[in-house]
């Protein structure tokens, strides 16, 4: 299998900026899974976060803000032998796309969703995200955020995503283990990722993240639903790893009629250009 490292690269983050650390252990996870770069797509939107699939050696697509998710479902759809990886920041996917982030949830396809939580807008110079905690002033909320932040883990569990996890970069052996852990579950998988925005967020820093999070306990059961959205509700400290699991689930892919009866995936299959005359045919009639 190839290697994941890509080289002589300009990166665009901040030195400092957690992104760089998650880079790091994604193209780890990558190579130790044993992925093939040319059988993996990275799919995002805009942001500073959706930047990583043009740091990473794979085929990747770049979309709309908050775009990610749909793109990477059709993919998947399209040829199932991919290893589909849909990546952004929390502005990115649970704002801009979280009416995307619900559907895919419903929808249930066979790709990972890894999301870089720092509770702020990076990229376009610190206005409040979705996460972001009531209280902090930003350059555009200067009394600061009065709305409740969301809880996406909680959101997740509470529409029976499959795989939920939330991890800090500060942990970085236990986002590598979830991160794999989460390309191999049969389903839709997602893994919050906190790290800290050092250029416009002041208040939730490393430290912060630090001092306000805790790894679930051993002998923890990510199966029991009700025991793990109890756990996604508790905040400062927010629980850490794998909070809810159901492998029980069918993927939209499997659920696909032109998959019935048939595993060749659509890329591979040749158009019946006779049949689809006939149906142009009956519709004009």
């Amino acid at each position: 299998m190839g290697n994941f490292e890509a080289k002589g690269l300009d990166i665009a983050w901040c030195p400092g900026c957690g992104n760089h650390h998650i880079r790091k252990i994604l193209i780890e996870a990558f190579n130790e899974l044993g992925l093939d770069p040319l059988k993996t797509v990275m799919v995002s939107g805009i942001g500073q976060a959706a930047k990583m699939p043009q740091y990473i050696e794979s085929h990747f697509f770049n979309g709309l803000h908050g775009r990610a998710l749909p793109t990477a479902t059709a993919i998947k759809a399209v040829n199932p032998s991919l290893t589909v990886i849909a990546e952004g920041g929390d502005g990115d996917m649970y704002g801009e796309g979280g009416n995307h982030f619900l559907h895919a949830i419903r929808r249930n396809p066979d790709m990972t969703i890894i999301v870089h939580e720092n509770m702020v807008y990076g990229l376009t110079k610190g206005q409040a995200a979705p996460t972001t905690r009531i209280g902090m002033e930003t350059p555009l909320q200067v009394s600061g955020v009065f709305e409740k932040p969301l809880n996406p883990v909680a959101l997740g569990i509470a529409m029976d995503l499959p795989f939920v996890a939330r991890v800090f970069n500060g942990e970085p052996e236990l986002v590598k283990r979830v991160v794999m852990e989460a390309i191999r579950f049969p389903g839709l998988a997602l893994v919050d990722i906190f790290h800290a925005c050092v250029s416009f967020n002041k208040v939730n820093s490393f430290k912060w993240f630090k001092e306000n999070s805790y790894v679930l306990e051993e002998g923890y059961d990510p199966g029991d639903r009700m025991t793990a959205f109890k756990r996604s509700l508790e905040e400062e400290p927010f629980p850490l790893g794998i909070l809810y699991r159901n492998p029980n689930r069918v993927s939209f892919e499997t659920n696909q009629a032109l998959y019935q009866g048939n595993s060749k995936a659509l890329i591979d299959r040749e158009p019946d250009f006779e049949k689809l005359k006939e149906i142009i045919a009956s519709k004009r009639g």
